[in-house]
């Protein structure tokens, strides 16, 4: 029983609970209940999948390195098949048996053209379905609509999480586990237990799916119903701050004050896209993003921290290579410290909060890294229940070979390297 200072039921002990139901999220608690784990997820909204689907970011990053070869395996590839199950989206077709042949790429080259990146779009809201369906067939129980609000410490160890304490629709409860793990996106976990956390601005930045004649024409001629609808903007910044308004501060996303500054101007502006009414009858909005779409808001201050000028380092305790998914040929390795604290015991972290900084923040925490951060973090909460460890000192040997036989690729060839 955990001590509390007021009378909250329990709702639930579990081996392994995951806080927070995007990409991340899910592929932790997936590998966990693969290894065996009892696991709940708790996700404060009312659907699975993050900024790619409740975020409305449908794109799903490139998992090869611009040069016709994979780089992110393992559940990664796996989820890039899911999200196009039962959409629209495809495999590129040069990768339809796994990497574009040499033949083929010598063609590339000889046309003077770049070869395709392995991405792809997908229905954010058929990819949220398979993702709950998923789930659930591998035995995670799911949690939706539940609001973390503290974390409670173990009585011997205050570094130690016992229980985390919710707000859902019966009222104020807690879920007991021996794992937690932070996949909130913006280390809401870490936080409340005193986890040492780095935070960033982010642009004006704010995107909606559009409907109009027009699209729904080319839809029909095309036979691609993907095609009608598109993106309509509020703020319309880039990755590197293009179009960010002079007189328009950064927005710290960790701040419910800059929150509802974002939310607010943004929703203003994109209205106003629609000003013109006398075509009102010709165009709406689909949907609205029902989360911020911030890039980046709190990471996890870690045993590590990745930097950009890691790009082509190997690390002894990676737990799988990722790409660049704007530059070809840039290839990075996670090292297993950017999930940890030492410390703390029994806390992991996993995709947008994930330590790093700079670039290689943003390197880190799009969809397919943040699937393979995830998958170690399952794996690693897995070991260290079955061992009785700390997380921050499993076997990262062990880890690494059960990564392996998921299919995930730990370290890139020096060969890929560009010269």
């Amino acid at each position: 029983m955990v001590s509390l200072t007021e009378s909250i039921p329990c709702a639930g002990s579990y081996d392994v609970i995951v806080a927070g139901g995007g990409v991340a999220g899910c592929a932790a608690a997936l590998s966990a209940a693969r290894s065996g784990c009892r696991v709940a997820l708790l996700e404060k909204s009312v659907k699975l999948g993050g900024l790619a689907t409740l975020g409305l970011i449908n794109y799903y990053e490139p998992v090869c390195n611009g040069r016709g070869k994979r780089i992110i395996t393992g559940m990664a590839e796996e989820m890039l098949s899911l999200c196009i199950r039962y959409g629209y989206g495809d495999i590129p077709e040069p990768f339809a048996e796994r990497d574009i042949p040499a033949e083929r790429l010598a063609q590339y080259r000889e046309a003077g053209q770049e070869p395709p990146r392995l991405d792809t779009v997908f229905s954010a809201e058929l990819f949220a379905l398979a993702l709950t369906d998923l789930l659930v067939r591998e035995g995670v129980s799911l949690h939706f609509d539940t609001l973390i609000t503290r974390t409670v410490p173990d009585g011997e160890d205050p570094h130690r999480v016992a229980a985390i304490v919710t707000e859902d629709k019966a009222g104020r409860r807690y879920y007991e586990a021996g794992i937690f793990i932070d996949a909130t996106g913006d280390a809401d976990v870490l936080r409340r237990a005193g986890v040492p956390t780095l935070s960033r601005g982010n642009f004006h930045t704010y995107m909606a799916f559009e409907v109009n004649l027009d699209t729904c024409r080319r839809a029909v001629e095309a036979g691609d119903i993907r095609l009608a609808h598109k993106y309509v903007n509020g703020g319309f910044a880039n990755l590197w701050g293009k179009n960010q308004p002079e007189d328009v501060a950064l927005y710290d996303g960790t701040d419910p004050d800059d929150v509802n500054r974002y939310l607010i101007d943004n929703q203003r502006e994109l209205l106003m896209r629609f000003a013109d009414t006398s075509c009102r009858k010709e165009r709406d909005i689909v949907t609205l993003p029902g989360m911020p779409q911030f890039r980046t808001t709190r990471c996890l201050d870690a045993d590590y921290v990745l930097q950009e000028d890691d790009v082509y380092r190997h690390f002894a305790d990676s737990v799988g290579a990722i790409c660049d998914f704007h530059y070809r040929d840039r290839v990075f390795e996670v090292p297993y410290r950017t999930l940890v604290k030492t410390g703390f015991p029994n806390l992991i972290t996993a995709g947008r909060s994930a330590a790093a900084k700079g670039y290689a923040w943003d390197v880190l925490r799009v969809i397919p890294p943040a699937i393979l951060t995830g998958q170690a973090a399952g794996l690693a909460a897995a070991q260290a229940l079955r061992l009785g460890r700390a997380l921050p000192d499993i076997d990262i040997t062990a880890l690494q070979k059960a990564l392996t036989a998921g299919g995930v690729t730990l370290h890139f060839d020096d060969g890929d390297i560009p010269a």
